[in-house]
């Protein structure tokens, strides 16, 4: 075998280095959490302090993740690196921000891009005023469907639960790895709405449970969805009491959910991230104030 030539073993190092170069410049993947305005009573929505648990848990996952209240002026361009967008607040939060149309023409560019959406709880939320008479929005699109509160075309329902056991769905979806069945008292909103027709193709069903106590049925509590534009959105209607992000099978499902919206490796075992005290991410109150 002839020997390899000195113009040969240079030319492979300048490539070795060129690879470790290309690998040392890659920058970490981005999220960003968009907190939305909550006029909720202190323990229930918290979405200040929701954001601030999001943004630890996803920087511990390697997400880097910045959170923000208002939306800039060239959000399209300032948020070009970035993978997935977590909405929490009171309502989808862009329908009751300032400079709504600039937001959504912001968020039309980006999930052209592949850039993922995933909603927390109320936000995702749309009231009559924010959609069409047929119920049709672009959330529907990004997500796969929403919560229709206050609207004519069909009526979700928000009602608190003292207990509602959450299942994981059946199947191999990558968000459902590493989380069992939990039991929470909670909110987690039910009859949402996936189109006049029920789910689009490309949606998946996540999470079920069997409500209301009196009436059981197969309720959709948490679903994902694949859209045609390559990138990816989820929609997840828990948690109203903050205490909830206490319970890890749940934070593994929400957490999962980011990741796939990210287009990242979700882990074998879900995405587990240790908490602190939950009092630690400055909620007005981890419990809410017991009724007199």
């Amino acid at each position: 075998m002839n020997p390899i030539s000195r113009r040969e073993a240079i030319a492979g190092s300048a490539l070795a280095l060129g690879a470790l170069t290309s690998r040392a410049e890659e920058k970490p993947a981005r999220a960003l959490v968009v907190v939305g305005p909550s006029q909720h009573p202190p323990g229930t929505h918290e979405v200040a302090a929701g954001g601030r648990l999001l943004k630890h848990c996803l920087d511990a996952l390697g997400l880097k993740t910045d959170v923000v209240s208002e939306w800039p002026k060239d959000g399209a361009k300032a948020f070009a690196e970035i993978k997935t967008v977590v909405f929490i607040g009171d309502l989808f939060p862009p329908e009751v921000m300032p400079n709504r149309d600039a937001i959504m023409a912001d968020l039309a560019a980006m999930t052209k891009r592949g850039c993922g959406i995933v909603c927390v709880h109320y936000a995702t939320g749309l009231e009559a005023k924010h959609v069409r008479e047929d119920g049709d929005h672009p959330l529907l699109h990004w997500t796969g469907g929403y919560f229709a509160t206050r609207c004519n075309h069909h009526k979700s329902v928000a009602r608190v639960f003292k207990e509602a056991t959450i299942e994981p769905a059946k199947g191999d979806h990558p968000v459902l790895r590493g989380w069992k069945p939990f039991t929470l008292h909670d909110e987690p909103y039910i009859n949402n709405y996936f189109g006049k027709d029920g789910p689009s193709k490309g949606v998946t069903v996540l999470a079920t449970s069997m409500l209301p106590p009196e009436k059981p049925a197969k309720e959709t509590v948490a679903w994902a969805a694949e859209r045609a534009d390559g990138g990816r959105g989820a929609g997840v209607v828990m948690p109203h009491f903050y205490r909830s992000w206490g319970i890890e099978d749940f934070r593994i499902l929400m957490l999962n959910a980011i990741l796939w919206t990210a287009k990242l490796d979700v882990p074998k075992d879900g995405a587990r991230v240790k908490l602190p005290d939950l009092a630690e991410f400055k909620p007005a109150a981890v419990e809410p104030p017991k009724k007199k």
